[in-house]
């Protein structure tokens, strides 16, 4: 653990106030560093592409480019970036969209700080991190019935990336699914790859999503089952 590298985070926000508190925040953390700040979309975009971050923490409402843009902006460009929004807002044309274009995880600025360390931590390991609410938003929306044609998969899933794509839809992390299936963590991130490649899906929130949609697992687990 020592010897790992810190997460590289770049800060994205207008308000110097924010980044300041943020910074301040981070600095107190060891297996963190921050490594620039944008104080717009288009900042952030470039400061992306010449830093190369491991995190970037997004807001959303920004002069010029915002936030959804640039971190569409970033994810064709990288898609292997990891994407944290941390927003004031929580509003389903801000949620969805922003989440659609490829965030990793989406927190409101009224998340603590201990919440926030955390997010920046399971981001960094690939894996959603989403304020409560932000969540619930998601579980009405898949709730609903579909008003959209499922998108057409020319290439079906294999049985194997199914039980993938039914673990990652509960909520667990790729060390966790490739303990559940006995197969290595490499062995599942190519999995989870190729199952976003065959569902033309950006994140793995969105395969989450799908999976939940399509009834592949229930929306609610049987919390008294053995």
């Amino acid at each position: 653990m020592s010897d790992s590298q810190p997460i590289r985070i770049l800060i994205a926000d207008d308000h110097h106030i924010v980044r300041r508190g943020i910074r301040d925040l981070l600095d107190t953390e060891p297996d963190m560093t921050i490594v620039g700040e944008a104080s717009n979309g288009e900042e952030a975009v470039t400061a992306v592409a010449s830093l190369n971050p491991d995190v970037v923490l997004m807001d959303l409402v920004m002069p010029g480019t915002d936030g959804i843009e640039a971190t569409r902006q970033i994810k064709a460009a990288q898609p292997q970036m990891k994407i944290l929004v941390l927003t004031s807002f929580a509003t389903d044309d801000k949620v969805f969209p922003a989440i659609k274009a490829g965030a990793l995880g989406y927190l409101i600025k009224d998340t603590g700080p201990d919440e926030l360390l955390n997010a920046i931590r399971q981001v960094h390991r690939g894996e959603a991190s989403l304020h409560p609410t932000i969540a619930q938003k998601l579980l009405a929306e898949v709730a609903q019935p579909e008003k959209r044609p499922s998108p057409t998969i020319v290439d079906p899933l294999t049985e194997r990336e199914m039980d993938v794509l039914k673990l990652l839809a509960r909520g667990l992390s790729n060390q966790e699914i490739a303990e559940m299936l006995v197969i290595g963590v490499t062995t599942v991130y190519s999995h989870v790859s190729n199952i976003l490649g065959k569902l033309h899906l950006a994140t793995r929130t969105q395969a989450a999503l799908y999976a939940l949609r399509e009834g592949f697992v229930p929306l609610h687990e049987d919390e008294n089952a053995a």
